[in-house]
């Protein structure tokens, strides 16, 4: 059984910065492309970071220069680092395959950005 488990949210002031991890069990991440979501308060869920089995990483604008996404094969591990949040970034944070598996989604990892 496939688990994806998301940690690192929690309370920023704007400005500030968080490192999120995405656990994963299995082959999923060396196997797969891997993407970070985002899911605010009665809004769709969004891909906002992804990146391919070669490594090749893609942004959605609104957090393009500020959000890294990176991989560890070996330790099965998802990060995205953010810096310069924003309040408009607060959601809850998932990590998933690209394309998304319905299956895999985790609880997710809430961000709040506020000062």
């Amino acid at each position: 059984q496939v688990q994806l488990v998301e940690s690192g949210g929690g309370l920023v002031q704007p400005g500030g910065s968080l490192r999120l991890s995405c656990a994963a069990s299995g082959s999923i991440v060396s196997s797969n492309a891997m993407g970070w979501y985002r899911q605010a308060p009665g809004k769709t869920r969004d891909l906002v970071a992804f990146i391919s089995s070669g490594g090749t990483t893609t942004y959605a604008n609104s957090v393009k220069g500020r959000f890294t996404i990176s991989r560890d094969n070996a330790k099965k591990m998802v990060y995205v680092q953010m810096n310069s949040l924003k309040p408009e970034d607060t959601a809850v944070y998932y990590c998933n395959t690209l394309p998304p598996r319905n299956g895999y989604w985790g609880q997710g990892t809430q961000v709040t950005v506020s000062s």
